[in-house]
């Protein structure tokens, strides 16, 4: 059996790894979504999967400074070649801990209507469709997004 990854915290040098892989990895564009600023910021809270060199996954995640009883996931990906080997889940859990650690009761996040995959896989990972459920008010349809919730008390 293959080695699991390992995950260490993420630094902000870690940006250029990650946006030069997320259009292959989706199959579309959507590095986008990720500004420098989230591994400039957050990169404490969030996470890397390495085997070997090589990158196998992220998790770009937050504690709400605004909210205190709220973290925040703002993007996941996991290479095609690490799919389905509970890396995603992996990165989740350790996100979960990085926030019930510092007193967080709840997990969000959202996804692309579009994206029927990471609904289902947030569904299967506890978070709920929030409402209202449609993240929407910006003229452009690529700023609409699913709102999920995940109590991790």
């Amino acid at each position: 059996m293959a080695e699991e990854p390992a995950i260490r915290r993420a630094r902000p040098d870690d940006y250029e790894p990650i946006v030069a892989v997320a259009d292959a990895w989706w199959g579309r564009p959507i590095s986008h979504v990720l500004p420098r600023l989230f591994l400039d910021h957050f990169h404490l809270t969030s996470l890397i999967a390495e085997d070997g060199a090589e990158l196998a996954g992220f998790l770009i995640g937050f504690l709400s400074p605004s909210l205190p009883d709220e973290a925040y996931i703002h993007f996941v990906g996991v290479s095609p070649t690490h799919r389905r080997r509970g890396l995603a889940r992996t990165l989740y859990e350790r996100f979960f801990d990085l926030a019930r650690a510092d007193g967080r009761g709840i997990v969000r996040a959202v996804t692309s209507p579009v994206n029927t995959a990471s609904i289902a896989y947030h569904e299967t990972m506890g978070f709920t469709v929030t409402y209202p459920p449609l993240l929407a008010g910006s003229p452009n349809p690529h700023d609409n997004y699913i709102r999920f919730a995940r109590p991790i008390r």
